[in-house]
């Protein structure tokens, strides 16, 4: 027999209710899994000892274990965060009472259910302690997964603050004040242009000097991968979350509810007001056509006829358009959690997206910083911006069902521009004034 629709929505909420309740221990479970993976690569290949460069492997065989044990790894710190995450608002006790039940649906007694309990949180602990074990392995191993640029980004330190220094570093003669050094002290006796060309070639002389630009350019090759592929992920995995979820999930839902029930067609005036120009427009198309056409004249009950084939499809457009609102209102939501979800699982990959970032806008020239910092104030807060702004407010008001209130959009305008000219202002002033100072020079005379 098949279920009505309620029944089936009822099943799938409670599954869903299971499947959220189970989550800290499927994690967990997860989590073990890759650290048995671990562990057994480790036996099979490596005596029982941690993964590392072995005499008896090849290059390609070591970055093949190496790639295992990092995706392995980033599995047991992923889960483990979900783990510990999902316990901090899911009961324990609530989470397994429905798996310490007896078989008539009836709670087992006191004692029983104590004894279960423990057993439950022994098997617990015993994976945990089997998972740290296996991370304290490679805790000391975490330059492993994203090297360092090799050119990296010197930022000056404002003056009077002194950086900090990290707490393994010992400063001799604190106390001491250090007397700079004078320009004769400082001065060599050979030109600087030389004494580099002296390096270089000492460096390009060096018989280990193609192993280290073959290193960098691989280091350069997986940042640039990395950066790329997050990039990526944060614009694909949000906009298919979004429209995955509407589709699938959220259009069905709110298509039943509202046809189950009486529901509103218009959502705020505004629609009732654009669906009555809408008819009047139609109305007044309709009586000019007939008045042009001289053999054939419409009598008025067919224009009322004609009419109420117009009003039927105006409602059934603007019914569709405020259910897509709705629809949009959750799906964005959902679609606003898996953006949320990427950044705090992904916090290593965007260090090396940020690294990525600075190599390209700082590797650009004076001239190309000044025109980018000129073509996006213009955009954002030049003369015509307004319009722009207008325009996209209208747009979101449209896209969430909100009325489009003149006076907050012109608020909003006459605001956050100046709120964002201003913090473009101390950017310059503040950040690239000391970076780039031709850059500046070059973005004001553009600018001029």
């Amino acid at each position: 027999m098949k279920r009505s629709i309620p029944q089936q929505i009822y099943s799938f909420l409670v599954k869903a209710q299971q499947w959220y309740l189970d989550t800290p221990e499927r994690s967990l479970e997860e989590a073990y899994k890759a650290a048995l993976l671990i562990k057994a690569m480790e036996d099979e290949h490596f005596n029982g000892q941690k993964i590392a460069p072995n005499p008896n492997y090849g290059s390609s065989a070591i970055a093949y274990f190496q790639a295992e044990l990092k995706k392995h790894l980033k599995t047991i710190r992923m889960r483990l965060t979900e783990f510990r995450a999902s316990r901090s608002w899911i009961n324990p006790d609530y989470q397994n009472i429905t798996k310490i039940t007896k078989n008539d649906g009836t709670f087992p007694d006191k004692d029983s259910f104590a004894i279960q309990k423990r057993n439950h949180q022994s098997r617990i602990l015993e994976k945990l302690r089997f998972i740290d074990e296996i991370l304290a392995k490679y805790d000391a191993d975490e330059t492993v997964d994203f090297v360092p640029s090799e050119a990296p980004i010197i930022r000056s330190e404002p003056a009077g603050i002194e950086p900090k220094l990290a707490p393994n570093v010992v400063v001799k003669n604190a106390g001491t004040t250090q007397r700079p050094k004078t320009k004769a002290e400082t001065t060599s006796v050979l030109p600087r242009s030389i004494l580099s060309t002296i390096n270089r070639l000492k460096v390009e002389l060096d018989p280990r000097a193609e192993d280290e630009v073959v290193k960098k350019f691989r280091n350069s090759q997986r940042r640039t991968f990395i950066s790329i592929r997050l990039i990526l992920l944060l614009i694909i995995v949000p906009f298919l979350t979004q429209q995955l979820s509407k589709n699938l999930i959220i259009s069905p839902i709110i298509d039943h509810l509202r046809n189950s029930q009486e529901t509103v067609i218009f959502l705020n005036p505004e629609m009732e007001e654009r669906a009555l120009i809408e008819m009047q427009r139609f109305e007044e198309q309709l009586k000019f056509r007939n008045l042009l056409n001289e053999e054939v004249e419409l009598s008025p009950v067919q224009l009322e006829q004609q009419m109420q084939v117009k009003v039927r499809e105006i409602v059934e457009h603007f019914r569709y358009e405020s259910a897509n609102a709705v629809k949009n209102v959750f799906a964005d939501l959902l679609s606003v959690g898996a953006f949320t979800w990427l950044i705090v699982t992904s916090r290593k990959e965007l260090e090396v997206l940020k690294e990525f970032m600075d190599n390209i806008v700082y590797g650009l020239s004076d001239s190309a910083k000044a025109f980018i910092i000129i073509l996006f104030t213009d955009i954002f807060v030049g003369f015509h911006s307004t319009h722009g702004w207008e325009v996209l407010l209208g747009t979101v008001s449209r896209h969430f069902g909100l009325p489009e209130n003149r006076d907050f959009i012109f608020l909003f305008i006459a605001t956050f521009p100046v709120i964002l000219d201003a913090v473009f202002k101390y950017w310059i002033f503040r950040y690239l004034n000391r970076i780039s100072p031709s850059a500046v020079a070059t973005y004001r005379n553009m600018n001029e």
